[in-house]
């Protein structure tokens, strides 16, 4: 008899509904080694959690793609409404995921290997949010959400709160510094964010060269 518990289960989401403002393009089609990055990270996510639905308005945005997309509830109103968002998506899925992995769609050095690792240490934590923490503070467009945080979020987003960190202090959150990410990211890439174009060429570099 095979008395192994089965992990808790996961859904994953990747976050696009930025104006993409200050890169001077849609970064979610901006190519990077040869892809659109949301088909990038779609297929990254998904490699972790099975599936991977992105958060964007309108949702047939980006259907040429052909990654799955799901409507931002709030649009333009910032990265904690497409997490909310996300969330009350999961509470609709059959068997109702206990954990989400959302993730923004312009960082480009992410690996399977750590959204592995942060995948696991969520299933197996007491938190609300388990959240990486790099030299630049928390990384909270790359973290896994319990799908229950919701019912501290909304009320606060209905309040007018719209800093991930700032919903981030209400909530049990485990931080992951340093120790737990740098053996996945010896050159201090790993959060990197593309926000602008000179960010993208700095991108294409690194990953062109030898």
């Amino acid at each position: 008899m095979n008395n192994e518990q089965s992990p808790p289960s996961l859904a994953g989401y990747v976050m696009a509904g930025g104006g993409s403002t200050r890169f001077g393009q849609d970064k979610a089609r901006a190519l990077f080694a040869g892809r659109p990055m949301l088909s990038r990270m779609a297929d990254l996510v998904s490699g972790v959690t099975g599936t991977a639905a992105v958060v964007v308005a309108p949702p047939a945005r980006y259907q040429d793609l052909a990654v799955a997309a799901l409507d931002d509830l709030w649009p333009g109103e910032g990265p904690l409404g497409g997490i909310i968002t996300a969330l009350q998506h999961t509470r609709n899925l059959p068997g109702i995921p206990a954990w989400n992995l959302i993730v923004s769609c312009d960082m480009p050095f992410l690996t399977h290997d750590w959204l592995t690792y942060l995948a696991q240490r969520a299933t197996a934590s007491p938190a609300d949010v388990v959240v990486p923490q790099s030299t630049h503070g928390l990384e909270p467009l790359c973290a896994a959400w319990r799908t229950t945080a919701a019912a501290a979020l909304e009320p606060a987003f209905s309040r007018g709160v719209r800093r991930v960190t700032q919903a981030i202090a209400l909530l049990r959150a485990e931080v992951l510094d340093e120790p737990h990410w740098k053996r996945f990211d010896s050159a201090g890439r790993l959060f990197w964010n593309m926000n602008t174009a000179e960010d993208y060429a700095d991108a294409q570099r690194i990953i062109e060269s030898p």
